[in-house]
C-alpha cells in the first residue's frame, strides 16, 4: 500500500496554541462551535480569554456539553449567541435576552448553513488524530458539523487523541484545516441516570409497542434508557436515530441490536451524534457497526420512512387533551428546542408498520402538576401538532390518538393521566365542550 505522507509537513506547519488560533479570527464573523461532547473546549475558553479584539461576532451551535463562557454578562458587544437547541449552559442567557433561539427542524439546519441563510464563516471543532493518510475524524458529532466544515471559510480544530475515530461521513483531511490545536483531555460525559419506578413503567409500556425486528430512534435521558432496559428479550432490533447513548451500546453488545432486519442501511447503527460515558466513546472508536451521518441524512423523514417497523420514541414537557405536544418551552420560557422530534414522528408515521411515540411522566414538580393538560399556559409553544401525534405513553398506559375525535382523544388521555388529576381534567374538558356531561 502506498501512503502519501506529504500531509505531515502541512500538519506540522499548522499546529498552534489556542491563543494563536483565536488571533486568526476577525470581528463581525459568524462562528460555529462543534456539538455535544465534541465541543472544542480549549478554543471556547480562548475565545473569551484572548478574544479582546473581537466585536460583533455571532456564535451558533447545537447543544454543547462543555462551558459557554461567551454568554456571560458583559460580553454582549463581543459575542451574540444563537442557539439551534438550548442547553443548560446557555438557558439563562436566552431567558435574559443575551442570547437568541432559532427554532428550526434539525433535518433542515444543514440546508440553512449551506444555503447561506445562516452561513458559517469560521468552524471551531474537535477532531481525532490524523490517520496514516492525513484524515481526521469528526468523532462523536457529525450532525450539523458536517455542513459547517463543508461550507466554512476557515476551519480551526482541536486535535484530541481521546476523540474516537468514527466511521461513515465523518472524515476531513488536514489540508482543509487552517490551524490545529493539540489537546489531550477527556470528552465531556453524560452518564446514564438512575431509573425510578415511573420511568421503568413508561419503559415497559413503550416496549410493548415495539415489535421484533423494529428499527429504533430515541434520545437521551431516563425514559429512553428505561425503554432500552425493557428490550432485553427483543430480537433483531436496529437503530436509525439522530443520537444515542449507553443503552444502545449495551443492547448491541448483548446481540439484541444487530440491524439484521433493517430495510435501509441493514446491519448499521446509524446516528449523527453520540453522548454518554467514556466507556461508550471507547466502544464507538473504529467500530464498523456504527455509521455516523449528518442530520440531513439521519433526520430526513423520507429516509426514516424507508425503515419497516420504524419506532420513533420522543419525550415531551406536556400534552394537551387535543393531542398537541409542548417540548421546547416551560412556563412560557424557551427551554430546549425543536430538535428532531417532528422529523422522526412524521417519518415513523409514514414507515410501513411504523410506530410514532410521545412518552412522558404523568406529572411534574414531584406530582404537583399534571403533564396531561386541558390547555397549555400562555407562552407555551407547540412542537408537534395534534395531527402528527399517534401514540402517547405515560406510566399509566399507552393510547393511540391517530384517527380519533377530540372527544375520543380527551377520554383516552384522561385515562393515562395521573389519577389525582383525572377528575379536574374531566371537569375542564366538560367546560370546553370536549366531552359531554353524560360522558
Amino acid at each position: 500500500m502506498t501512503v502519501d505522507r506529504s500531509w505531515q509537513d502541512r500538519y506540522a506547519a499548522k499546529v498552534c496554541t489556542a491563543q494563536q488560533a483565536v488571533a486568526m479570527l476577525s470581528p463581525g464573523r459568524r462562528l460555529f462551535i462543534g456539538s455535544g461532547a465534541a465541543e472544542p473546549v480549549a478554543l471556547v475558553e480562548a475565545l473569551v480569554q484572548h478574544g479582546n479584539h473581537l466585536r460583533g461576532n455571532e456564535i451558533v451551535h447545537l447543544l454543547t456539553l462543555g462551558p459557554a463562557p461567551y454568554v456571560a454578562p458583559g460580553l454582549e458587544e463581543r459575542f451574540r449567541h444563537t442557539a439551534f437547541f438550548i442547553g443548560a449552559n446557555v438557558r439563562e442567557a436566552v431567558a435574559a435576552g443575551r442570547a437568541d433561539f432559532m427554532p428550526v427542524f434539525l433535518s433542515e439546519i444543514p440546508a440553512l448553513i449551506r444555503g447561506g441563510g445562516c452561513a458559517v464563516d469560521v468552524a471551531l471543532i474537535s477532531v481525532s488524530q490524523p490517520d496514516v493518510h492525513g484524515y481526521v475524524s469528526l468523532g462523536v458529532s457529525v450532525d450539523i458539523v458536517r455542513a459547517a466544515v463543508d461550507s466554512a471559510r476557515l476551519i480551526i480544530a482541536e486535535v484530541n487523541p481521546q476523540m474516537p475515530r468514527t466511521l461513515g461521513d465523518s472524515t476531513l483531511h488536514v489540508r482543509d484545516l487552517a490551524a490545529m490545536v493539540p489537546v489531550d483531555r477527556p470528552l465531556p460525559e453524560a452518564p446514564p441516570e438512575a431509573l425510578d419506578d415511573v420511568c421503568r413503567a413508561i419503559g415497559r409500556n413503550v416496549a410493548q409497542l415495539i415489535p421484533h425486528g423494529a428499527t429504533l430512534q430515541m434520545g437521551i435521558g431516563r425514559i429512553p434508557d428505561a425503554v432500552l432496559a425493557a428490550l432485553a428479550h427483543h430480537v433483531d432490533l436496529g437503530v436509525h436515530t439522530e443520537m444515542f447513548s449507553d443503552g444502545v451500546m449495551d443492547l448491541a453488545i448483548a446481540g439484541v441490536i444487530n440491524g439484521r432486519r433493517k430495510t435501509f442501511n441493514p446491519g448499521k447503527i446509524v446516528t449523527s451524534f453520540i453522548i454518554g460515558s467514556e466507556r461508550l466513546y471507547r466502544w464507538v472508536h473504529d467500530n464498523p457497526a456504527v455509521e455516523m451521518r449528518p442530520t440531513e441524512f439521519t433526520n430526513d423523514p423520507h429516509r426514516i420512512a424507508r425503515h419497516e417497523r420504524m419506532v420513533a420514541i420522543n419525550s415531551a414537557i406536556a400534552v394537551d387533551l387535543t393531542g398537541q405536544v409542548a417540548a421546547d418551552t416551560v412556563r412560557g420560557r424557551f427551554f430546549s428546542g425543536i430538535g428532531g422530534q417532528v422529523d422522526f414522528i412524521r417519518g415513523a408515521a409514514r414507515a410501513p408498520d411504523g410506530v410514532p411515540v410521545i412518552a412522558l411522566p404523568s406529572t411534574a414538580k414531584d406530582g404537583q402538576v399534571s403533564r396531561i393538560q386541558a390547555t397549555f399556559e400562555a407562552g407555551t409553544g407547540v412542537v408537534t401538532s395534534r395531527g402528527d401525534v399517534h401514540w402517547v405513553v405515560t406510566e399509566y398506559g399507552a393510547v393511540n390518538l391517530w384517527g380519533k375525535s377530540i372527544r375520543q382523544r380527551t377520554e383516552a388521555l384522561i385515562g393515562i393521566a395521573h389519577p389525582d388529576f383525572r377528575a379536574e381534567l374531566r371537569s375542564e374538558a366538560v367546560a370546553r365542550r370536549y366531552v359531554f356531561v353524560a360522558d
